[in-house]
């Protein structure tokens, strides 16, 4: 909420198709810092394009019976980014009409089957298994990653007729509906699975809640609205990154010159990161990666301030809970999974290294 309240404000002043990317260079002028950044904002995007294309491979999958080897699921991974590369040549208004059907589609099923799921759900069998602040802290980590849709709305404020009205309420409406299902789902799912059967079907939780609720009609209906979710998940995201004007100088010139090119790119690395990476991994890499972006972008909205209007005390709270959801997170990585640590940490570094090298020996060289 308090990030959607920093990205609200910044859209509403600085209205641009940019979005997120325009936000840091108004706030830390154009350079290494802001370019560094952009960098890494379009590393995160293709991890969560990476993990959306391994969640619907997991779903593939499980509807066709899991009779797919580890190497065929991460083939299907990756065929479903090429196919999301080749649905936004389509063009945006094919895109769109599908997916507003596809969306409410998805909704309708997932609303349906948590209002049951709660229904028949034995309630009063329902115990809780205690916790801790840590391990809480760690999974609202990972579950930022199905909040950073948020951050691309702002991308639609320069189409707006009145941006410093529309785009706050469209994000807080979009905040509270979203938060409305997701509890309504989490609620049916915790209380119709166990903890060890939520191990047991990892990657597809949701469509086996629903075979409990609905049989195979159930699991077949919820597998469905996973794969078209997932799908243009994807290719919003890679419609998205081929669609920036002010991503950073290098990216700019470079790889994201034409839209040809961006598309390319951004497909081939997300393909790789799918044939690399598990799912669970690249979800965790996909947090921890926006966690960060929304700390430093609410951190540079405070230099402009006074130009957006923001509260002081909203601004540092986003960016003290984002950190510290960062921290927590990044540190049961490099317990859990070393590598993906190391991997996040190199292209954080390396978005900044590549900006600087960019600027001072090749800026002449491509003509910027």
């Amino acid at each position: 909420m308090l990030s959607v309240y920093s990205y609200a404000k910044l859209g509403a002043t600085f209205p641009s198709s940019g979005g997120a990317t325009t936000f840091t260079v108004m706030s830390f002028g154009p350079g290494v810092i802001a370019g560094g950044l952009n960098n890494f904002q379009y590393i995160a995007y293709l991890i969560a394009a990476a993990l959306y294309a391994a969640g619907f491979s997991e779903y593939t999958n499980t509807l066709l019976g899991g009779s797919l080897s580890p190497t065929e699921v991460k083939m299907v991974g990756a065929g479903i980014v090429v196919l999301c590369a080749g649905i936004n040549v389509l063009g945006t208004n094919f895109v769109g009409r599908a997916e507003t059907l596809a969306i409410g589609f998805v909704t309708i099923a997932l609303l349906l089957c948590s209002i049951e799921g709660i229904r028949v759900a034995d309630i009063s069998a329902f115990k809780s298994a205690g916790g801790s602040i840590n391990g809480i802290a760690i999974a609202t980590g990972i579950l930022y990653i199905n909040y950073q849709g948020f951050g691309v709305v702002t991308n639609s404020s320069n189409a707006m007729q009145k941006p410093q009205k529309e785009l706050p309420l469209a994000m807080f409406s979009a905040l509270i509906l979203v938060t409305i299902a997701y509890v309504l789902v989490s609620s049916a799912t915790v209380l119709l699975l166990p903890p060890e059967q939520m191990q047991q079907f990892n990657g597809h939780v949701l469509a086996n809640a629903a075979q409990i609720v609905a049989g195979k009609t159930g699991f077949a209906v919820i597998g469905a609205a996973a794969l078209n979710a997932t799908i243009f998940a994807a290719s919003n995201i890679a419609a998205d990154m081929v669609s920036k004007t002010s991503i950073s100088q290098m990216l700019g010139q470079t790889i994201l010159k034409t839209r040809t090119g961006a598309l390319s790119a951004s497909t081939l690395f997300v393909a790789i990161l799918v044939l690399i990476f598990p799912l669970n991994i690249v979800g965790q890499m996909a947090s921890l990666a926006f966690l960060l972006v929304y700390a430093a972008i609410t951190y540079g909205h405070l230099k402009v301030r006074k130009k957006t209007g923001a509260r002081q005390w909203p601004l540092w709270t986003a960016i003290i809970i984002n950190l510290y959801l960062f921290v927590t997170l990044l540190v049961s990585v490099i317990e859990n999974a070393p590598g993906s640590a190391i991997a996040l940490i190199g292209a954080l570094i390396g978005s900044f290294a590549l900006e600087a090298f960019y600027t001072k020996f090749l800026k002449k060289k491509f003509g910027a």
